[in-house]
């Protein structure tokens, strides 16, 4: 889906605890640094749908696993894919395309390095019924 990009993502095995990569100011997709935050959504819970008006999002799942829908209305097209940490990518997802997750294990958390500071006036919200997806 155009606005839409997947990275795999390195993961360092040490016996001490691994390494997981999550982004470098030298990466393609990288397109500034606003904030980093975490959020947690428990299992079967959906969050969404929000749609940012400038902001790019990069998602990262480091623990559980979380299904990630993308809408495009401008073309009625959907992409979706579970990320994790046997399937550990950063997902970039570029400014006006709606996007809803939910919490697939007991414990799910995703990190999204932001490239602005989070503006409530730049996103807008809607129901989860308003955009027809079958979870």
């Amino acid at each position: 889906m155009d606005g839409v990009i997947l990275t795999p993502l390195k993961q360092i095995e040490q016996p001490q605890g691994n390494i997981c990569h999550a982004m470098k100011r030298s990466d393609v997709e990288f397109s500034g640094f606003g904030e980093a935050y975490f959020s947690t959504i428990k299992k079967g819970d959906i969050k969404g749908w929000k749609k940012h008006t400038e902001m790019v999002l990069n998602l990262i799942v480091p623990v559980g696993e979380i299904k990630f829908v993308i809408y495009n209305e401008n073309t009625n097209d959907f992409f979706s894919i579970q990320l994790s940490r046997s399937n550990y990518q950063r997902l970039t997802i570029k400014p006006n395309l709606w996007l809803a997750f939910k919490g697939i294990n007991d414990e799910n958390m995703l990190l999204n390095i932001a490239s602005i500071e989070h503006n409530p006036n730049e996103s807008i919200s809607a129901e989860l019924a308003s955009i027809n997806y079958e979870w």
